[in-house]
């Protein structure tokens, strides 16, 4: 393969002016630029805001800080690796790819026979959620910009949205963006309160509905449509205006034949509105076509870019290059964009507490440190968090992994595997420990900018209910797990991973230059807290879905099982796992009866008495005499 030519203005320069409006110049940094416009581009609102003049304040904002000198190497190296796909994939155009054209067709027509049409799934998306919220206590909000969060925003009203303010967005560049933006602080446990009552409506449609966020769930209403002999656009059309008037808020929504489809059509008709792609194949096909890439779940600003090299902008350019995915990205990212070409996704919708977990971790940000021992005291205090976090979700790990980013932004991970499983704060430090002190020894100086831990390969310390061995209704949990307690937190790595740009831009702007400290000490990186504090808290959390509403005064039914006659839970899934179970029983209850009668008949003829014989005068008068012994004398026995 030819080596990857030096960068040059016309090997940096992309498409980016067809994505964004952006004119085409000769600039060696145009796709740092768009790289720094932030994951939350295709963020409804954006459709008419100026991105060329929102990458030049960012661009601006973050030039020379350790940042944007640890990103402009980033791009770097993405241009180069660009370069070597370009040159691979003219070399392939040389080749005969018959074999790989037929096996593209091959995968194709698999995926096509897993295509399920019969089902109706909802992507519920709340509109500008914090904002909404907090726009109810304060009407006078609904007409000037504002944004909630502190030096990082977490949402901002759509008002705001015009001038390019978006989501994920350091605070000092969206001021500069709209100089009259109001800032709000985060307020958690009301954001909490406001979910849990769109949650309760959301039972109502499907008990089963799996929330993918505080703010956003998707739910599958097939089986309600047929129970009420209802369309699915009628459906959530009713869902939504039962939200609206019991929360106040407004969701908007996308109805689709899988998850994946829904979710893009959440964002088409935003705010308070909804979008249903017909259960259809070809009316699939056809908006898949025009879809670009960077609208699909999953598709970022690196794989964007990349595609957009080999001409690949929307999903329907993706079928005429399906010969050189596979040798260009992998066997996976292959499979995935075949997938996305054919508008394919996961139709099984269920609670997100019931999803296996994979890992459990922690971590926070903070200023630069290089101090041994503050470092340790981090080191501490995070393991003792990832502690707390591991009791809520009820696990053990076996493979424990240190995280760090230094203050030049580059990400260490280094792991060990423990002797046994984990979780208690003290085993977290003592077996990390080693391995910071390894990493200060292969990096003199090290200077730190967050630290995390995270468990994998867990083990469950989970209690069986030794009630349901026995047929018996399990045990209800006295508590109701609320928003603060009992808290699972799903790995949010992906969506704190974005973040990071513009909380590397946060930094710039609040440290000016390197030793120079925030003026008034606070702020959410060097904030540490209890688990209880907002600041730990980021809209991933995993809360048990509410009951469906029932009469209080209607008796609770039961189905009896025909095996034991005990009564159940009217809940099909599990009277059918508890009539297995019962037939277990049965079926070792029968074999033990069966090897008791065997064992019975064998022992009867054992123990059956032998006949008697007539004994002589001698032996009867032996006879006697040893009935005149004592009958409580005991005999003794010797050897």
């Amino acid at each position: 393969m030819a080596a990857a030519p030096e960068n040059n203005s016309n090997t940096l320069k992309t498409d980016v002016a067809d994505i964004v409006d952006v004119p085409k110049r000769d600039d060696q940094h145009d796709t740092l630029k768009y790289h720094l416009l932030g994951p939350s581009l295709t963020k409804a609102g954006q459709e008419s805001v100026d991105q060329s003049k929102v990458s030049e304040i960012i661009y601006n904002a973050s030039k020379g800080s350790k940042y944007f000198n640890r990103e402009e190497i980033k791009d770097k190296v993405l241009t180069e690796k660009i370069e070597k796909i370009k040159t691979k994939k003219r070399r392939l155009e040389q080749l005969d790819l018959t074999h790989e054209l037929k096996a593209a067709d091959q995968l194709v027509a698999q995926l096509e026979l897993t295509r399920d049409l019969t089902q109706h799934i909802v992507h519920v998306d709340c509109d500008a959620f914090y904002a909404s919220v907090e726009q109810l206590d304060r009407p006078e909000l609904m007409e000037i910009p504002f944004a909630v969060g502190g030096g990082v925003l977490t949402t901002c009203n759509y008002i705001a949205r015009t001038y390019g303010v978006r989501s994920g967005m350091a605070s000092f560049v969206a001021k500069k963006l709209c100089p009259n933006l109001l800032l709000l602080p985060l307020n958690f446990e009301k954001y909490t309160s406001k979910a849990e009552e769109v949650r309760r409506v959301l039972a109502q449609y499907d008990p089963r509905f799996e929330s993918a966020s505080i703010d956003e769930a998707y739910l599958n209403i097939t089986e309600y449509c047929v129970e009420h002999d209802m369309t699915p656009e009628d459906v959530v059309q009713q869902m939504r205006d039962e939200i609206h008037e019991a929360t106040k808020i407004t969701v908007s929504a996308g109805i689709a034949a899988n998850s994946k489809l829904a979710k893009i059509c959440s964002n088409m008709n935003k705010p308070n509105g909804q979008y249903l792609l017909p259960n259809d194949r070809n009316a699939i096909m056809t908006f898949m076509r025009d879809l670009p890439t960077r609208k699909v779940n999953g598709i970022g600003r690196v794989l964007e870019r990349e595609l957009q090299e080999i001409d690949i902008k929307t999903c329907g350019d993706i079928y005429p290059h399906r010969q050189f995915l596979r040798q260009l990205f992998g066997d996976k990212t292959y499979e995935f964009l075949i997938v996305c070409h054919l508008g394919l996704g996961r139709t099984e919708i269920q609670p997100a507490e019931e999803y296996e977990r994979k890992s459990v971790g922690t971590e926070s940000t903070f200023r630069d440190n290089g101090c041994p021992s503050q470092l340790r005291a981090k080191l501490r205090w995070t393991a003792e968090e990832l502690e707390k976090d591991m009791r809520r979700a009820e696990c053990k790990g076996r493979t424990l992994v240190l995280k760090v980013k230094l203050h030049t932004y580059e990400v260490f991970t280094r792991q060990v595997v423990t002797p046994k499983a984990i979780c208690a704060a003290d085993d977290l430090y003592n077996y990390a420990l080693p391995i910071l002190a390894k990493l200060e020894q292969e990096i003199p100086g090290m200077k730190l900018r967050l630290m995390g831990l995270r468990c994998t390969h867990l083990v469950s310390t989970k209690k069986p209910d030794a009630r349901a061995f026995f047929g018996l209704r399990p045990s209800r949990t006295g508590a109701v797990v609320d928003g603060s307690d009992g808290i699972n937190k799903r790995e949010a790595s992906g969506a704190m991973e974005e973040d990071t740009i513009s909380q590397g831009l946060l930094d710039h702007a609040r440290h000016g230059s390197d030793d120079q400290l925030d003026p008034d000490g606070t702020g959410m990186e060097g904030h540490q807290a209890s688990a209880d504090d907002p600041y730990r808290r980021h809209g991933k959390e995993i809360v048990p879905n509410p009951k469906r509403g029932a009469p209080t005064q209607e008796p609770e039914e039961w189905w009896d099982c025909p095996i034991c006659s005990r009564p159940q839970a009217t809940d099909e899934r599990l009277f059918n796992d508890h009539i297995d179970l019962c037939l277990s029983r049965q079926t070792i209850r029968d074999a033990v009866q069966r090897d008791n009668v065997r064992s019975a008949t064998s022992t009867s003829a054992l123990d059956m008495p032998a006949p008697k014989r007539l004994k002589s005068g001698s032996e009867k008068k032996r006879g006697r005499a040893s009935t005149a012994a004592d009958p409580k004398q005991k005999k003794l026995f010797f050897g």
